[in-house]
């Protein structure tokens, strides 16, 4: 059997109506996270948490000492998981993460968190090209409304554009119910 673990990408507060950079649907996302979270620990699966950190005034949001750098209460980890704190994107650049999933032989990473066309997108491009097979919980992601060039995109439409991207060629793209069942 695969070994699998769940990996749990910055689901902070930041992230949060009373964050400095809401996402559209993040409370939903953060629900079925938490679903998919109490599964796991249930069926003895690892939980890994990845907590997204800028250095002082790099950027506006997830400063260190900040209430935005806090994971959120209803995902928090418990005291034996794993937090992997990042400065990038990507949660693989410049983190233990890959050392971590080989001392525990992890062979599958089920993804969730935020946001779907930054963080997550990252973690799954490489996670697929380190050669884990991937699933994506589409409906525990959660993404904001996007401008480029004078064109509006609703969190929506990137959203399901990523998703579309993942499931034609880095992983397979489920629901929470589908992942439970």
């Amino acid at each position: 059997m695969t070994k699998q673990a769940i990996l749990v990408i910055d689901l902070q507060n930041e992230y949060l109506p009373t964050g400095k950079l809401p996402l559209v649907g993040i409370e939903n996302a953060a629900a079925n996270a938490a679903k998919i979270i109490a599964n796991a620990r249930e069926n003895d699966i690892q939980v890994i948490h990845v907590q997204h950190v800028f250095a002082h005034g790099e950027m506006p949001v997830f400063e260190p000492n900040s209430n935005g750098i806090e994971i959120q209460k209803q995902v928090a980890p418990l005291d034996h998981e794993v937090i992997i704190v990042k400065n990038y994107v990507n949660s693989f650049l410049q983190t233990n993460l890959k050392q971590v999933l080989q001392e525990n032989a992890i062979e599958e990473l089920v993804i969730i968190g935020a946001m779907s066309h930054m963080c997550i997108d990252a973690a799954v491009r490489a996670a697929s090209d380190f050669g884990y097979k991937v699933k994506v919980v589409h409906d525990a992601c959660a993404t904001l409304d996007l401008e480029f060039n004078g064109l509006k995109v609703p969190a929506a439409y990137a959203h399901a554009t990523l998703m579309a991207a993942f499931q034609f060629a880095y992983a397979a793209v489920i629901s929470t119910d589908d992942y439970l069942s």
